[in-house]
Parts: C-alpha cells; sequence; structure tokens
C-alpha cells in the first residue's frame, strides 16, 4: 500500500451535520471516489458501535468506535478495552452524587439518566456533542434508561453539568486512569464531555489500525471538529478540521475545511487529492 492512504473522520459535526446519521451525497460521492483509487476509509468516533452502526451502511472499511476503545478492520475486531466494572462503577457514582447528568456507552446500546432530555432543553445552543444528545433523546436513537442498564461492559462515560466542580470528586477518585475530556465551546450553558480511559485515544486507535495494516502513519488522513477529536488531529499525518470546528482543533489541524454544510468533506477532498 506504499502509495494508498488511510482516511479517519469523525462523525458528528465531520461527516454529518451533529446528531444526523445522514451524510451530505458530496461526501459520500468523495469516499467512493477515494475507495476506488485504493484508499481504505474508516469511521473515527466517540459514538460506540450501537450508535455508529446507522452509518456503517454507507460502505466504511472499519471504524475505531467509543473514542478508541473499539475497533474494527475489515470486518475483524482488532481492539477491544472496556472500562474496568468496579472503576466504572466508581466513577459513576461519585459523578451521580455530585448532581452530574450521565450517559454510559455499552458496546451496542447506551443509557441515559432519565430527567437528561430536561436538561438538555434548558440549556442554550450547542456543540457538536451537545446536539447529537439532544437529537439523540428527542428521535429516541435508542438511548435507554439509566434504570435499564444490565451490568454490559462500559466503554465510556458522557457527563453534562453545569460548573466545573461537579467534576472534582470524580476526578479525585479516577483521573489517574481516565481522562476528562471537555468540549471548550461556551456558549451551550453547560459544560460537556466524556470519561475516556487512558489507554486508549483517537491516536492510538489509528497507530493501531496502521500497525495491523503495515501502513506508515504518515499515509493518513484525519478529519474532525471537536476535542475529543485531538489525539486524531495529533496523529495523523494529514489532519483537517471543519470550519465549523472547535478553535482549539483547528489550531492543531494542517487545513480548515469548509464545513460539514457546505460540502466540506468534498472539498477537502479534491484539494488533496484524495
Amino acid at each position: 500500500m506504499a502509495d494508498k492512504k488511510l482516511i479517519f473522520l469523525d462523525i458528528d459535526g465531520t461527516l454529518t451535520p451533529a446528531g444526523s446519521n445522514v451524510p451530505p451525497e458530496s461526501a459520500l460521492q468523495a469516499i467512493r471516489k477515494a475507495q476506488a483509487k485504493g484508499h481504505k476509509v474508516f469511521l473515527c468516533t466517540g459514538r460506540n458501535r450501537g450508535m455508529l452502526a446507522p452509518v456503517l451502511k454507507y460502505g466504511f472499511d472499519g471504524f475505531i468506535g467509543s473514542a478508541g476503545g473499539f475497533i474494527m478492520v475489515d470486518g475483524k475486531v482488532i481492539y477491544d478495552q472496556p472500562m474496568d466494572h468496579e472503576q466504572f462503577k466508581l466513577a459513576l457514582d461519585a459523578l451521580h452524587e455530585s448532581g452530574v447528568f450521565c450517559t454510559i456507552e455499552g458496546r451496542d446500546q447506551t443509557f441515559g439518566d432519565e430527567d437528561l432530555g430536561e436538561f438538555l432543553k434548558s440549556t442554550d445552543g450547542g456543540n457538536s456533542e451537545i446536539e447529537r444528545w439532544r437529537k439523540a433523546l428527542a428521535e429516541d436513537l435508542g438511548i435507554r434508561p439509566m434504570k435499564e442498564y444490565d451490568g454490559c461492559p462500559i466503554y465510556k462515560i458522557v457527563f453534562m453539568c453545569l460548573e466545573k466542580e461537579q467534576l472534582d470528586k470524580a476526578r479525585l477518585l479516577v483521573e489517574k486512569d481516565f481522562s476528562f475530556v471537555c468540549q471548550t465551546v461556551a456558549a451551550h450553558g453547560c459544560l460537556n464531555g466524556e470519561l475516556i480511559n487512558r489507554a486508549f485515544d483517537k491516536g492510538r486507535g489509528i497507530l493501531r489500525v496502521c500497525d495491523y495494516l503495515g501502513v506508515d502513519v504518515k499515509d493518513t488522513y484525519g478529519f474532525g471538529d471537536s476535542m475529543n477529536d485531538l489525539e486524531m488531529i495529533d496523529t495523523v499525518g494529514y489532519s483537517v478540521c471543519m470550519a465549523n470546528g472547535d478553535p482549539v482543533i483547528k489550531s492543531h489541524s494542517d487545513y480548515v475545511c469548509p464545513s460539514v454544510q457546505e460540502d466540506g468533506l468534498a472539498i477537502a477532498f479534491e484539494k488533496l487529492g484524495l
């Protein structure tokens, strides 16, 4: 694969409008043209397998899911690292005791605090992560009530709260082993982010795919928009941020393309010769 590239795409706010499962037709055409040239195109997302499944029908070569915790290449699982159950319970209990609203993500199922929908209605504006959850709840995209959690392995906790101090108790207990990845957009009226195992991230997921396929990381491209894309942007050979993206991600990227609503992926693929 000397002249073939690996292309990694975030979903929400990059491949699709935030909260949507339908990419612009221009993006799909660009992806198909890239694959016809022999390049491989992967999803690289914070979504778990269950929540990214509706996008798989568009014919990707694999995915890095759960922000790097679960990886499939050409139909084969190459990495699978859920949270230790005791640490998961420790973190979730501490967040709940501090009044933090949470969703928890298994491999294929997601469970959310029952009053999260009302909490989101009270906030203003949004970034791509807030909008994803707002729409997922509003459109019933498979987030089940927390009371139905069945003990399945959990890969990630998504949190939302009004004050950063509400995270202090959980930080004290688990920050040694888990990163608190917060979105930096302040306009949405609440703090939101993800609790992610330090054993993985999107960047290390890309390195695992490269190692599995025998591809040099310099032959990779990454497209993202939010703070959970930072490790991907810093790892790939060439990085692209969407115009609708976080200012921090833009500052780390080699190129800022138009937004997802303005055919940004297609324009970037053309510019980069993909």
